[in-house]
């Protein structure tokens, strides 16, 4: 098992996926977000959408914004459409995978 870096406690089942941080050899890098899945329907991937605030110096006040994030999500944490999560950025998985599911903050009630 792989220390992250982060205060992320390693999941409780094992698996047996290359792309795990826990369990196969993907390291992860700086950067760390969180958010909601609001899509899990693809094999091993999910569509995290987070919400922040922008600040506008033209009117001085603040615009709500969004982006989605698409990211590998290991078998052994079982995320679903719902959850919340936090996601790190590591090397490139595919085209537009460059995100990796290291914890579950809240699920599904």
């Amino acid at each position: 098992m792989s220390d992250l870096g982060i205060s992320a406690a390693a999941p409780k089942k094992s698996c047996d996926d290359q792309n795990c941080p826990f369990h196969g050899g993907l390291s992860v890098r700086r950067k760390f977000r969180d958010g909601k899945v609001v899509s899990a329907k693809m094999m091993k991937t999910v569509t995290v959408e987070r919400d922040f605030q922008h600040y506008d110096p033209k009117y001085t006040r603040y615009e709500k914004r969004r982006s989605r994030i698409l990211a590998h999500s290991p078998p052994c944490l079982e995320i679903r459409e719902g959850d919340r999560v936090k996601v790190a950025e590591c090397r490139p998985i595919s085209k537009e995978v460059a995100f990796v599911v290291v914890e579950k903050l809240g699920g599904v009630s």
